[in-house]
């Protein structure tokens, strides 16, 4: 029997770790730091996902290269608008 662990565990380890560091980051009053945290889980997800499946092909329309550098600056993703979000309230 395999011991492999399932990839959406592994996600959901990942996502739950960055979410507590971007709002330790927020937290903290650095928002640049938590807007950097939001970018660098897409990219690990994103580079999770392609390994396990083996679809390194798919990284460019994720805006990213074959070692995970980015092709693109932003994307939308839920974290990230979080990251925007506090990034507000710290400013108002």
């Amino acid at each position: 029997m395999s011991t492999q662990t399932r990839l959406i565990d592994e996600l959901d380890a990942l996502h739950a770790h960055y979410a507590g560091a971007v709002t330790a980051a927020a937290d903290a009053g650095d928002v640049n730091l938590a807007l950097e945290l939001a970018a660098d889980y897409d990219r690990d997800a994103i580079m999770l996902m392609a390994e396990r499946e083996g679809r390194h092909d798919l990284l460019a329309h994720f805006g990213l290269d074959s070692n995970g550098d980015r092709l693109v600056l932003q994307r939308d993703t839920p974290l990230r608008r979080l990251a925007r979000s506090i990034a507000r309230l710290r400013v108002a």
